[in-house]
């Protein structure tokens, strides 16, 4: 099932994105972040209007994914970034592919024109499920972040959601 997140879904979504934040590269945070600080985020994404969903098996959460704002100037106003992460056990069973099929239809009524993912490099996993829904790769940049002693590269993968003309 895929349903919106509430902030009660915060301790179960802070236990899947630690997981990455101890164990790999793929996010730059190096600290743990506190169910109460994921709270937080919730709520800035859904105090943008933006949607932040969350995908539960036999009432486990077992993934989540959501559009936050690209940059903060009014201009970017039609563009998000989009972010899914899965829970260790859930990997490989499509779930990432039915959190961003939601996602990607959500933005596409709330009239996004451009989501973007970044991507921290080599992800063949990640690469290849933004790939599936069409995005292309639009950067790449070397070296960008630091964690575990190595240098990280970061690759950004672009899609156009609507394609449409707005009026000045």
């Amino acid at each position: 099932m895929i349903r919106s997140t509430t902030p009660d879904d915060a301790d179960a979504i802070a236990g899947i994105y630690n997981h990455y934040v101890r164990e790999t590269a793929i996010t730059f945070e190096e600290d743990e972040v506190s169910a109460g600080e994921i709270k937080q985020r919730i709520l800035a994404i859904k105090e943008d209007k933006l949607p932040w969903i969350v995908a539960e098996d036999q009432g486990q959460l077992v993934g989540y994914a959501y559009a936050s704002k690209w940059k903060g100037r009014c201009a970017y106003r039609y563009s998000v970034e989009v972010t899914v992460y899965l829970s260790p056990v859930a990997k490989g069973k499509g779930w990432g592919t039915k959190l961003y099929q939601h996602l990607f239809e959500q933005l596409r009524q709330l009239g996004i024109h451009v989501a973007l993912g970044g991507i921290t490099l080599p992800n063949p996993a990640s690469v290849a499920l933004h790939e599936k829904f069409g995005m292309k790769q639009v950067a790449h940049f070397k070296e960008v972040g630091f964690k575990f002693g190595q240098w990280q590269d970061t690759g950004y993968w672009q899609l156009i959601l609507n394609k449409y003309e707005l009026g000045n």
